[in-house]
């Protein structure tokens, strides 16, 4: 029997960046598991946001997993609330909830500043407190992330909603909920932006010079996916180590289980080497493992490159190399690393530009490539227009 291990670094794949000496991170970083993957097996790129639809993680995700996103739409949202244990009835609507920092109208910091869980919730309960519409809760979850629940939602509702890093540095009004269904969610939000105003909590990080949360931002609201079981379509059982609720949800979703490693947030103070053992404990008693790290997302949105190459290096050191060794043991082996999508740290937000993978193990000849970056995959022999097509020639060729 063939075991298979697959990370995704999130938003490993960036562009050249000036402070690294026109380098990309993963030109800059030391990956030396990762460019001997490279070395040892097959480097290429992919397209994992379909031509015309918006570079959401959700979207990348399910190609990098084998489902098409043209067939398997899905929103964050409720795949979110999913992760996170949470089960919103019929007529309730999910929505993510960003704590976001609003300067002079301006969308500056889609984080506040990647605020603490501790401080978050302080200001999620006050905010539950008082919400102008009684259908309407917030869910707080870690740092900035938090999930809106709005009960027995208008059944006609269809509200457009944008991410907060897509708007970076643009009026914010412009991009409030629009549509049928929109008028509550933009008054609650003008609503928290008077109550935020001098909140405690902001006092205390303006003190400090760290970026407070003006005000509360909904975004990700849509279908849940109907995906059919990994196993169904590709004969396999898997086992999701992540820190992430979206990861979560998609890996419920598809059947998998989930694996709940102490400190592994999605943020980029995660535990890296917790993870990496929980990977290598997990094939153990499974077929396939797969280890998504958010943290390179999370750098590259914030627009730290030193801190992107930092988290690809724990990456390649605590997950990447213990799997690899453990893979070894086996008779029958393969790897895949495959970033999600982009998150250059110049832009600070997600492109849909192609994503680059390596692949090695049993069956899968040397290529061209001697490094696990943008340039060796640029010059690999494969190149996919459908990101999810991938899975498949993995797991069968």
């Amino acid at each position: 029997m063939t075991k298979y291990a697959l990370i995704i670094p999130d938003g490993a794949v960036d562009e050249p960046v000036e402070e690294l000496e026109g380098r990309t991170p993963l030109q800059a970083a030391e990956l030396p598991t990762l460019d001997e993957l490279a070395a040892l097996g097959r480097v290429g790129t992919a397209r994992t946001i379909p031509e015309g639809q918006p570079p959401a993680c959700e979207t990348a995700l399910l190609s990098v997993l084998g489902y098409s996103p043209e067939h398997y739409p899905a929103a964050r949202g409720p795949l979110e609330a999913l992760g996170r244990g949470l089960r919103p009835g019929p007529d309730d609507r999910v929505f993510c909830c960003n704590l976001v920092t609003l300067i002079d109208g301006y969308m500056r910091d889609a984080t506040a500043g990647y605020i603490g869980t501790a401080e978050a919730r302080r200001i999620i309960d006050d905010l539950n407190g008082g919400l102008p519409d009684r259908h309407m809760r917030i869910h707080a979850c870690d740092s900035y992330r938090n999930l809106l629940i709005w009960a027995n939602a208008d059944p006609l509702a269809k509200v457009i909603t944008t991410p907060p890093d897509q708007i970076l540095d643009q009026p914010a009004q412009k991009y409030l909920p629009q549509g049928r269904g929109a008028e509550p969610l933009t008054r609650l939000i003008r609503w928290s932006q008077q109550i935020l105003a001098e909140h405690d909590v902001n006092v205390v990080r303006r003190d400090l010079g760290e970026n407070p949360a003006t005000s509360i931002w909904p975004w990700g609201y849509g279908p849940t996916p109907n995906l059919p079981p990994f196993r169904e379509r590709f004969g396999l059982d898997g086992v999701v180590i992540t820190g992430a609720d979206l990861v979560r949800g998609i890996g419920q979703l598809i059947g998998w289980d989930v694996v709940d490693v102490p400190g592994a947030t999605g943020l980029p103070g995660t535990n890296y080497a917790a993870k990496g053992q929980a990977a290598v404990a997990a094939l153990d008693g499974c077929e396939l493992v797969c280890v998504h790290v958010q943290a390179p997302d999370e750098a590259g949105r914030a627009g730290r490159a030193e801190e992107k190459c930092r988290a690809l290096e724990a990456i390649d050191r605590e997950i990447v190399a213990p799997l690899v060794r453990r893979l070894r043991q086996e008779r029958q082996w393969r790897v895949l690393v495959m970033a999600d999508h982009a998150t250059p740290v110049a832009r600070r937000a997600h492109t849909a530009d192609r994503t680059i993978f390596a692949m090695a193990g049993s069956g899968i000849d040397s290529n061209r490539g001697d490094a696990f970056d943008e340039r060796n995959a640029e010059i690999g022999e494969l190149h996919l227009d459908r990101g999810s097509d991938l899975m498949e020639y993995f797991l069968r060729r």
